[in-house]
């Protein structure tokens, strides 16, 4: 089973809904059984999955620890694992990173979430693993997403595909759906399948429809 963690110091950077809008898509495209796993006391990602009515992804909570709940998904036979966390750099966090296969950290282009990914780049790299910079809620035509971008490479790998702010990506969470589910022909669902599709190359996983884990 591979594990993806995503982590960020800053709150509001978009850890859960790049976590449950990735979940589903790697689901969608035959990377699953995928599970996911809400390490935050908000709960958003547990409350978003309690208003789904699909099956999938499975959610395992961390009961009584992410342990557990990862130990509970390999049971199921999971294929990929997505740990949300709380907006913190504290000994849960620190624990989640262990277990990752990839880190994911979403950053806005803004001068405070640039300053906060120092200490969440650090425990990454306390704890030998890979990471790998999501751009998100980027405002059209803005300078400052590029400069963003040069900043973050001297940090890490960013995401060759950013995502844009969009209604759709909190509108569908209401009803426990991602915004490729509200309208599959939408932009966003072709924002999410290229991350997913760059993601799954970094971890060696094969996304087209139907297939499964590399060996």
């Amino acid at each position: 089973m591979k594990t993806i963690v995503l982590a960020s110091r800053k709150g509001g950077a978009g850890k859960t809904t790049l976590c449950c809008h990735l979940g589903v898509e790697a689901e969608r495209a035959g990377a699953g059984p995928v599970g996911i796993v809400d390490t935050d006391e908000m709960a958003g990602l547990a409350k978003w999955w309690d208003a789904r009515k699909a099956d999938t992804p499975i959610l395992a909570r961390p009961d009584p620890d992410l342990t557990a709940a990862l130990a509970a998904l390999h049971q199921r036979g999971t294929n990929l694992a997505f740990v949300d966390t709380p907006p913190a750099i504290h000994p849960g966090v620190a624990a989640a990173i262990a277990y990752a296969d990839l880190v994911l950290v979403p950053v806005q282009a803004s001068p405070d979430d640039l300053r906060a990914i120092g200490s969440t780049v650090e425990a990454v790299e306390r704890a030998g693993k890979g990471l790998v910079f999501i751009i998100n809620r980027v405002k059209p035509r803005v300078r400052l997403t590029g400069q963003a971008a040069i900043v973050l490479s001297q940090h890490g790998t960013v995401a060759l595909q950013h995502i844009s702010d969009r209604v759709d990506y909190a509108a569908c969470k209401t009803d426990g759906l991602t915004a490729p589910e509200l309208d599959p022909a939408g932009p966003a669902a072709a924002e999410i399948a290229a991350l997913w599709s760059y993601i799954a190359g970094k971890l060696g996983v094969q996304h087209e429809q139907g297939a499964s884990l590399v060996a």
